[in-house]
């Protein structure tokens, strides 16, 4: 699906044939009003403006690449393409699933992180009373459930009530790959000195569709570096790639 913006006055008349990959060219595509406050980066706030939602009209072709509610999860996990285990029907949110902190955290052993090489890690198990985490430290954390997500692209993200502890659980790798087939490392830091406690929701799972096959899902990588199956923490792999 592509976004193009007009002005206000441009003449309704676009053609389908300014998306690719369609095999109806020639059909008239959508035209909607939308709050400008969708589009980032104007300094119009409010105003209103036309959006081309550039998508074919036929039947066949309408299909909008979005992320998948409640029941579609249910309806994959019954197909076998997403797996979650343990799966829990009260961790479906509406269009989301609820993960949560496994028993084991890890630090880094040298203060001094070097990406070309491989830096070590301590794990510890997080006691029944919690544990506190501190501000200005990186944890490697892991969710205690193992999934395999097959045809979609799952992301992880935080959860607004962890987010208001001021807990960040990843630092940059939010997304997964098509085909990816493991428990999920964290990258955790907070803002404030918090406890927290294994077994606590921590993130949420949302799958994304994708458009055209997948020549190299992640399981099958030679390259792929996150592959193991184990319940733990794992360190930076950069030091296998080469530069």
């Amino acid at each position: 699906m592509t976004l193009v913006l007009v002005a206000p006055n441009m003449p309704f008349g676009f053609v389908h044939e300014t998306v690719p990959g369609c095999e109806h060219p020639g059909t008239v595509v959508g035209i909607f009003h939308v709050k400008h406050h969708f589009m980032p980066g104007c300094s119009h706030p409010g105003t209103i403006i036309n959006t081309v939602i550039c998508f074919c009209l036929s039947p066949s072709c309408l299909v909008l690449r979005m992320i998948l509610t409640d029941g579609q999860i249910l309806a994959e996990i019954e197909a076998g393409t997403i797996v979650i285990e343990p799966f829990s029907p009260a961790c479906l949110g509406s269009n989301s699933y609820d993960v949560h902190l496994g028993r084991t955290l890890a630090t880094y052993v040298d203060a001094t992180l070097d990406a070309r090489k491989h830096n070590t890690i301590a794990t510890f198990e997080i006691p029944d009373e919690g544990f506190v985490l501190q501000p200005n430290m990186l944890y490697l954390g892991v969710t205690q459930e193992y999934t395999e997500t097959h045809n979609h692209v799952p992301f992880l993200e935080g959860k607004s009530s962890v987010g208001r502890l001021g807990i960040d659980i990843h630092a940059t790798a939010g997304k997964g790959d098509v085909g990816f087939c493991n428990f999920w490392t964290l990258e955790i830091s907070v803002k404030l000195p918090v406890r927290v406690y294994a077994g606590m929701p921590i993130g949420q799972l949302i799958y994304f569709e994708v458009q055209g096959a997948v020549i190299n899902p992640y399981n099958r990588k030679a390259s792929a570096k996150y592959t193991d199956r184990q319940p733990l923490p794992v360190e930076s792999m950069m030091f296998r790639n080469t530069f």
